[in-house]
């Protein structure tokens, strides 16, 4: 009898014990998934564009985005700072492809106390025209600004990033720039590590009316590391369901690999 007694507290603790682990591990996901983690990360990523809507020659694309993100605590306010630098192969009528550098994207997120379960974080956006070819940038400087909402969930997490970006100076004969994005983050977590996602990222052209909204079905898995680092590998095709004038991707495919590094190690 007072074994039977021992064993009954033991099996409440391993039931107790599973389901906090299981929720460990979801949290664990959701961090590396999270914009606004507030730890250093380099993200190694890239899109290749094998079609375009309404685009003669049927040529095709890639952009490696280099990226990172910084935490920072300027002023006693709590911010991250984000670079985007791409590394593009774009169709070059009629003489083929041209490759090289983009124009580099500069953003400064200032974290907001949260509300609740969410955290929200809004900042100005700043574009250096870098690209080493016309093909490759827009030949401006803009500003604008950038807005994120980011709420993790039980089975996953639900967020958005929206950017608004006008130009203001530049290559005279270049078109103005006048752009509106909104990125939707879409996760469901599954086990071992494993998620679904999606994250595909909608594009309205304000200046010349040609806009596009794609949607991505992906998959990816994290990788917890040494000394506390995380690595988050991932591959998302996206399908453009709506397009307004030519030169959309028809379809492309995101992948990457994401690693989080804890501050101070």
């Amino acid at each position: 009898m007072r074994s039977n007694c021992y064993r009954i507290p033991a099996f409440l603790m391993l039931t107790t014990a599973l389901p906090a682990a299981a929720q460990e591990a979801h949290d664990v996901v959701n961090e590396a998934n999270n914009p606004l983690t507030p730890k250093i990360t380099i993200n190694l990523q890239d899109y290749y564009i094998p079609s375009f809507v309404e685009t003669p020659g049927d040529p095709e694309a890639n952009q490696f985005l280099l990226r990172g993100l910084i935490p920072s605590d300027m002023f006693g306010l709590p911010q991250l700072l984000r670079f985007t630098l791409p590394v593009a192969m774009s169709p070059d009528v009629p003489s083929g492809y041209v490759t090289g550098l983009g124009d580099l994207t500069l953003i400064d997120l200032f974290v907001l106390p949260k509300a609740g379960d969410m955290t929200f974080a809004a900042g100005p956006v700043l574009v250096i025209p870098t690209a080493t070819d016309e093909q490759l940038g827009s030949g401006k400087w803009q500003a604008g600004a950038a807005e994120v909402v980011v709420a993790p969930q039980r089975w996953g997490m639900l967020g958005g990033l929206l950017t608004y970006q006008i130009s203001f100076a530049g290559v005279d004969d270049r078109e103005d720039v006048n752009l509106l994005t909104f990125q939707p983050i879409v996760n469901v977590n599954l086990s071992d590590g494993w998620y679904l996602r999606s994250s595909a990222i909608w594009n309205f052209n304000l200046e010349s009316g040609n806009s596009y909204i794609p949607v991505g079905a992906g998959v990816g898995k994290v990788f917890q590391l040494d000394k506390g680092v995380t690595m988050n590998a991932f591959v998302e095709p996206q399908y453009t369901v709506w397009h307004d004038g030519p030169g959309a991707p028809r379809w492309q495919i995101f992948a990457g690999v994401n690693f989080q590094f804890p501050i101070g190690r």
